[in-house]
């Protein structure tokens, strides 16, 4: 027999093989389905229902690459992560032919162009603000636009150093997370805001208590700026942290305090904290242990509980108020949460930024409570509208994963991100290098920066903080819209008799 004979009885020899390979196979599935008592789909229509399974599992990958307009997505749509790529790349950020978002959804937020807008050489910069002026080392913090918490173990080892090389390019600081302070947080010089969890990781003593020593010799470290207590997150409002098991390495256990083997979960408040006499209290001892501005975190459910914590704090006198409050939106963030939470509780920072900012400015905090947004911010219409409704600062989270390359494939909770954002298996993190993704982080802080400021310019003032609620109009349920100011008036200031 020749060669090619050869070879063509081979290959059909292959074939056969494969073909009775594939028989048995289908007969096997087809025995397994129609006997197994657990999925009713399978058992009546075996094999061909596995496919059910495997579409309904890449439905939402299909939807995001070949069937969802440009605005349709959840949680953040094409335009808004495509607005984040082109800039973390330094590309231009112009489009033509008109804009696809739908300028008649109610709550759409619209700015006020100024007829006569400053000239260039009417622009300011924007200035540092200092938080925390009764400290004994305040901050002043030069950027409007920072990184929010994104706990070490959450994320990995390359994407912390890459936000934090980037964030020293960009001259913005960067917020710890829940998950203690790690050498990768201190890759390069550059400002870190230490958030202490009710878990006290990093900070904790062997019984779980706050350890002083421990909160001193971090605040040692002449790159934390500041400290925030978290109180609640937007993906999970009265839960605590949740890291799991497949997340704890090592060094992760170490830097943390806590066990190999198991979820990590932290309480869902501090122990030690029943009211806000008592948060006071914690407010206070840190800043005399650690002398650095403190402020808290944590998600809006009704005004009455700040009602309460500004009478506490002029009846004890303003030096006794939290340097800076976070406000986190309800509507979700980058941690695992159980879905009721994620979708139900917690007011989105749309709303709950409009309260925060009138009652601290109807106490009398406006100059010394700083108030931070947080929460599903990340394109600079956000940010923009944020400060205009009396945020001082903004911070971003999922702005900045976008930024090291996420491509919202939702598996942020589990350890096998396809980016190696949050994942700790060494085979998926070698795909974010370090080197190229800081300067992704830094291009994108810039571009936001420079467009709210371009915003600001455009409605006629010299800069974003001196945007208020008439340079925006809210789009109404019949199409039309109104100024902000109108709808959510600011009432004055109480008395000092009140």
């Amino acid at each position: 027999m020749s060669w090619a004979g050869r070879v063509l009885e081979f290959l059909a020899l292959g074939f056969v093989l494969a073909l009775g390979v594939l028989v048995f196979a289908v007969l096997a599935m087809f025995v397994i389905d129609r006997t197994q008592t657990g999925d009713a789909i399978r058992r009546n229509y075996p094999v061909i229902g596995r496919f059910r399974h495997l579409f309904t599992t890449l439905g939402e990958f299909f939807r995001q690459y070949f069937f969802a307009m440009d605005r349709e997505e959840m949680p953040f749509n094409r335009a808004q992560r495509d607005w984040v790529s082109r800039s973390s790349e330094g590309k231009g950020n112009t489009i033509a032919f008109g804009s696809t978002r739908n300028l008649n959804v109610p709550s759409t937020p619209i700015f006020v162009n100024a007829a006569f807008p400053p000239l260039d050489d009417q622009f300011a910069k924007t200035e540092p603000m200092c938080i925390g002026p009764y400290a004994r080392h305040p901050y002043n913090a030069p950027s409007i636009f920072n990184i929010s918490g994104m706990s070490y173990g959450a994320i990995s080892r390359p994407a912390v150093e890459a936000l934090s090389r980037g964030a020293a390019e960009a001259g913005i600081w960067l917020n710890t997370g829940e998950g203690g302070l790690s050498p990768y947080h201190l890759a390069a010089n550059c400002d870190i805001v230490y958030q202490i969890g009710t878990a006290k990781y990093g900070l904790r003593d062997e019984n779980g208590n706050l350890s002083e020593d421990k909160l001193r010799a971090i605040a040692a470290n002449p790159q934390i700026k500041m400290f925030e207590i978290k109180l609640a997150q937007g993906a999970k409002p009265g839960k605590g942290g949740i890291l799991p098991a497949s997340k704890i390495t090592p060094e992760v256990a170490e830097i943390r305090g806590i066990p190999m083997g198991k979820d990590s979960f932290s309480p869902n408040r501090h122990p030690e904290v029943d009211n806000w006499e008592d948060m006071l209290d914690l407010i206070h001892r840190i800043r005399e242990v650690s002398g650095k501005p403190v402020g808290f975190k944590t998600v809006v459910g009704a005004p009455e509980p700040f009602h309460d914590l500004f009478r506490a704090i002029l009846a004890r006198g303003i030096e006794s108020a939290p340097d800076f409050i976070t406000i986190d939106g309800g509507e979700g963030g980058t941690g695992a949460s159980p879905m009721p939470l994620m979708d139900l509780v917690g007011m989105p920072i749309r709303e709950a930024m409009l309260m925060v900012s009138d009652l601290r400015d109807i106490y009398g905090l406006h100059d010394r409570i700083r108030l931070i947004a947080s929460g599903k911010l990340v394109n600079p219409g956000d940010v923009a509208w944020a400060i205009a409704t009396g945020a001082d600062f903004v911070t971003s989270a999922r702005g900045f994963m976008f930024a090291l390359g996420c491509i919202q494939a939702l598996k942020c909770n589990r350890n096998t991100c396809p980016t190696g954002i949050t994942t700790h298996d060494p085979h998926l993190q070698k795909g974010l290098v370090v080197e190229r993704k800081y300067k992704r982080v830094a291009a994108y802080a810039r571009a936001v920066i420079s467009e709210v400021e371009m915003i600001a310019h455009s409605v006629g003032v010299a800069e974003p903080r001196q945007m208020r609620r008439r340079h925006v109009r809210i789009v109404q349920p019949d199409g039309s819209s109104k100024p902000m100011s109108e709808i959510y008036p600011r009432s004055a200031p109480l008395s000092t008799e009140s």
